[in-house]
């Protein structure tokens, strides 16, 4: 299962690559940001590129993964349906074909013709992976790939993706917008518990090179059977009014006056995209993450959830943590909200906590009880 580790966080750097590949390649950048102005604008195409950028991510992660690990292929999920309708009306499933030149073909059809831009994408999905070494290479992880399912989120916080503005990340400081906030993120989790065990990471724009070219980094972490590992140490923690929480902005008026009675208002901040907000709590950009709503999904928070589990940490289910206490609150990630339809079935509809420190846990659902 450490081959397991090495070949997502391999495909986890391919699909960063095909992120960067959409945003520098003149040809696909201006499929991405391209408005829907005009009536002869093909609407449906427009719109749709921004997604398939995710969907061909989901599908090459899907199709790499499964190749090596047939036992897993059919339990690799991720956030995007692979249908498409093209501006004929054809409709066109997106997988990765046996060779470049028939995926090519194949994306040429979604993107009505346009070969350039297919080709491109095609060298990208096809390009062979990068070697990615972990300190887990030579670690007996005790896990089979019969018990184990996927959960992909291609491109977290694609807003930040499409909007593109390019900060300039600083050394413990919490940026709360911008490409550093899009992230792929490859989860792994047990059929049988839901139990997270396996997640990886990439955030494909981290930093610029002198030739104006993109880099990423990449995190993982295994929690399994007494084995905790993650690829960053565990950061320092606040503690009392030193507290610091990172929110989304629409986040209920009611639940920000309630924390700000254990968290200086300073300290409360607000940043773009689920897996990011996890992210800083993963780096100690902040000491806890708190969601009211029902707004994120399984595949949003699996991956992050093992690293901070790694670190002593975890994710919990905010409603049930409120109402049954914290022993049962972790969120699972093998059952579906049976009572919704579509995506919502694998919402976390009870919204969450994510955390480093359980003694802060603690004081966050003091604060929150009766507030929500």
């Amino acid at each position: 299962m450490a081959y397991l580790l090495k070949c997502l966080l391999q495909v986890a750097e391919k699909a960063a690559n095909v992120a960067r590949v959409c945003r520098q390649e003149a040809p696909l950048f201006q499929l991405l940001v391209q408005e829907k102005t005009g009536e002869d604008k093909n609407k449906k195409f427009v719109q749709d590129f921004k997604t398939l950028a995710d969907v061909i991510i989901q599908e090459m992660i899907r199709h790499d993964v499964g190749a090596q690990f047939p036992e897993m292929a059919g339990f690799i999920n991720g956030e995007e349906s692979n249908k498409f309708e093209n501006g004929l009306g054809e409709s066109v499933e997106v997988t990765v074909c046996a060779s470049e030149a028939e995926t090519a073909s194949l994306l040429s059809r979604v993107l009505d013709g346009d070969s350039t831009a297919a080709s491109l994408l095609a060298g990208a999905i096809h390009q062979d992976p990068t070697s990615m070494c972990t300190d887990a290479d030579q670690l007996s992880i005790p896990l089979h790939p019969s018990q184990l399912g996927i959960w992909i989120d291609p491109i977290d916080a694609t807003s930040q993706y499409i909007e593109g503005k390019e900060e300039e990340l600083q050394q413990g400081v919490l940026c709360p917008s911008g490409l550093h906030c899009a992230l792929v993120l490859i989860g792994v989790y047990l059929r049988s518990s839901g139990e997270p065990v396996m997640g990886v990471i990439n955030q494909p724009f981290n930093h610029k090179d002198p030739d104006g070219s993109w880099r990423g980094q990449h995190f993982w972490g295994v929690c399994c059977d007494g084995l905790d590992l993650c690829s960053l140490s565990r950061p320092q923690s606040g503690s009392g009014l030193d507290l610091s929480m990172v929110l989304s902005s629409s986040e209920k008026p009611s639940v920000t006056k309630a924390l700000s009675s254990i968290c200086h208002p300073d300290r409360l901040m607000y940043a773009s995209g689920a897996g990011f907000k996890i992210l800083c709590v993963i780096q100690g950009l902040a000491d806890v993450y708190v969601l009211s709503e029902g707004s994120t999904f399984k595949w949003d928070s699996c991956a992050p959830h093992v690293l901070l589990k790694a670190l002593g940490g975890g994710v919990v289910d905010l409603s049930k943590a409120l109402e049954s206490g914290l022993n049962q609150a972790e969120l699972t990630y093998h059952q579906p909200n049976t009572e919704c339809a579509g995506a919502d079935r694998w919402a976390n509809s009870g919204g969450l906590v994510a955390y480093r420190d359980r003694d802060q846990l603690s004081k966050v659902i003091t604060a929150l009880k009766g507030n929500i």
